[in-house]
């Protein structure tokens, strides 16, 4: 019995830490079209201002959705994250399509198609492995576009600033819960969602993540936000876009740590409370970059 237990708890997380080497793996594939198509997020990779501008963006984006919260408007929340991923979903689809298509006016129009299919069927069926799979496709972008727009040391203070920010607002503020939980509530692909038991159906779930913890129910799925995969990929696309030489290695390095955070993560998740990823997850990035550029260099290059 407790075996079977065990199977049933290994399996899922297994598969969400596969999640970080599947984003990563593409992400590293898809950074040269990204540039060569000019899918950049800043224009000068080396202005520490671009972390102000970053932090701007998203204090002012979560004051809104959490405002929006307070006022029961979930139709606005979920017309504002459905929006914005279709925009981003275009931006994905673009630079790859232009590589096989000729034609730039040809690839535009398929990216609107293939994005607002996207859409229709996020909206029409938002079960699980839908939500996973857009959420994949708008993680590898994400985690392109910024990883080939910022210098090494700019990531590495956007990593440590998140990470402080992502535990504040998670144990001290306890906002980043209410955010999830109405995220979650409007069926979203901002978090990857990875069930424990087979026939697990998101579109049946009728209780919220703050319920079922005060009520010490058994979790039937695990949550895996995007961003939480999204930030320490962000330094290995970095790596392996900046480095010239052994760049592979030292952004496989960066997968190895997040990696080492992630499971180190799981040992308290599976106690049934919240944690704050980013702390575990960009300190393993990090030291997974400055231990392989000591082994690889002797220096740690920024």
């Amino acid at each position: 019995m407790n075996a079977a237990k065990k199977t049933v708890d290994v399996l899922p997380i297994l598969s969400m830490s596969g999640l970080f080497v599947v984003a990563y793996l593409i992400a590293f594939l898809v950074a040269g079209p990204f540039e060569a198509a000019g899918a950049v997020a800043f224009e000068n990779p080396g202005d520490p201002l671009n972390i102000a501008y970053f932090f701007a963006i998203m204090l002012i984006f979560t004051a809104v959705i959490l405002v929006i919260i307070k006022l029961r408007k979930p139709n606005v929340i979920r017309a504002i994250f459905l929006g914005s991923i279709t925009v981003l979903s275009v931006y994905v689809f673009y630079p790859i399509l232009s590589l096989v298509l000729t034609g730039g006016l040809v690839a535009l129009v398929l990216s609107i198609s293939a994005s607002v299919a996207l859409l229709v069927l996020l909206i029409k069926k938002p079960e699980w492995y839908i939500i996973d799979a857009i959420a994949m496709l708008t993680g590898v972008g994400a985690i392109a576009m910024i990883g080939i727009s910022l210098n090494i040391w700019i990531v590495i203070a956007l990593l440590i600033a998140m990470a402080a920010y992502d535990a504040f607002s998670v144990y001290k503020t306890k906002h980043m819960i209410d955010l999830a939980d109405s995220i979650m509530d409007q069926k979203l692909p901002v978090m990857f969602v990875v069930p424990k038991r087979k026939g697990y159906s998101l579109l049946k779930k009728t209780k919220s993540l703050k319920e079922k913890l005060e009520e010490g129910e058994p979790r039937e799925a695990y949550f895996l936000g995007l961003g939480d995969v999204v930030f320490p990929g962000i330094l290995a696309v970095a790596a392996f876009h900046n480095l010239t030489t052994n760049g592979l290695l030292v952004a496989l390095s960066v997968l190895v740590g997040t990696l080492v955070g992630f499971f180190a993560l799981m040992v308290l998740v599976v106690k049934g409370k919240p944690q704050a990823g980013l702390p575990f997850l960009c300190s393993g990035a990090i030291l997974g970059y400055i231990i392989s550029n000591y082994a690889l260099f002797g220096i740690i290059q920024l």
